[in-house]
C-alpha cells in the first residue's frame, strides 16, 4: 500500500522502515518537530512515569539512573533504558494501564511520583493517580512544534496517491486535517484509510469517511491494520 506517516522526522524513518520491510511504499511527511525543554526537576520522587519516549530528549540529572521508571510502553521503557536508567518497567498499553501498574507498586509511597511529560497532553496522569492516593507532578521536557502540510502531502493526496494515513496522537490527526483543508485537498484527505493509534487519536478524524482503532495503542497492533 500507499501509507503516509506524518509522526516527526526521527520517529517517521524508523515507521517507514518497519513498513517498507513489508512491502509497503511510505511517504514520510512530518507534521511536527520535537523540541527539548528544560525542566526543574530537583526533589525526593517515589519513581518517574513517562507516557512517551520524547521525555527523555533533555539529559537525566545525576542520582536519578536508580529511580523505578513506569513506562507506558515498550517504545517509552527502551527510551528510558537508553538514557541511563535501570529499574524500568512497561505497562504494555495504555494510560488507564500505566496507572493501575503505578498504583500497584506505589500505593502508601510518602514522596510524589515524578511525570516527566510533553506541553501538550491528551490526558491527566496527575489526577488518574491521585484518584488512588498518589501524589505526582508533572515536569515539562518536551514540546511538539507544528510543521507547514508538506507540498509533496497534498500533491499526493490530490492525485489519488495515498491509501492510508498513520495517527499516532491526537495533535498529529488534528495537524493533518487542518493542514488539508488549508492546502485546499480536505475531500481527499477524508476519502483515505485512517489507521489510528487510540480513540484519542482518531477524535479530529470524525468527518472522514474510513477511520480504524488499533486493537492497542502501540505501532506493531497500528500496523497490523494495514493487513486488514
Amino acid at each position: 500500500m500507499r501509507v503516509v506517516v506524518t509522526r516527526p522526522q526521527a520517529d517517521g524513518e524508523r515507521t517507514a522502515a518497519l513498513l517498507e520491510a513489508l512491502g509497503h511504499e511510505v511517504l514520510v511527511a512530518p507534521l511536527m518537530r520535537i523540541e527539548a525543554m528544560s525542566a526543574d526537576v530537583a526533589g525526593t520522587w517515589t519513581a518517574i512515569a513517562v507516557t512517551s519516549a520524547n521525555a527523555f530528549r533533555s539529559s537525566v540529572p545525576a542520582g536519578f539512573a536508580s529511580l523505578p521508571v513506569f513506562a507506558v510502553g515498550e517504545r517509552s521503557a527502551e527510551a528510558a533504558r537508553q538514557a541511563g536508567f535501570e529499574n524500568v518497567s512497561s505497562a504494555n498499553g495504555s494510560a488507564k494501564d500505566l496507572v493501575r501498574l503505578i498504583a500497584s507498586r506505589c500505593t502508601g509511597a510518602k514522596a510524589p511520583v515524578l511525570y516527566l511529560a510533553g506541553e501538550d497532553r491528551a490526558g491527566d496522569l496527575v489526577a488518574d493517580l491521585a484518584a488512588h492516593g498518589i501524589g505526582a507532578e508533572v515536569k515539562i521536557t518536551y514540546r511538539a512544534i507544528a510543521e507547514s502540510f508538506p507540498s509533496v502531502l497534498a500533491a499526493a493526496l490530490e492525485s489519488g496517491d495515498v491509501d492510508a494515513v498513520l495517527h499516532f496522537s491526537r495533535r498529529s490527526a488534528e495537524l493533518f486535517m487542518d493542514g488539508a483543508k488549508s492546502a485546499g485537498v480536505a475531500d481527499p484527505a477524508s476519502d483515505v484509510r485512517h489507521l489510528c493509534l487510540s480513540a484519542q487519536a482518531a477524535e479530529p478524524l470524525a468527518g472522514a469517511d474510513r477511520v480504524v482503532v488499533a486493537v492497542r495503542p502501540e505501532e506493531a497492533a497500528l500496523i497490523a491494520l494495514l493487513r486488514a
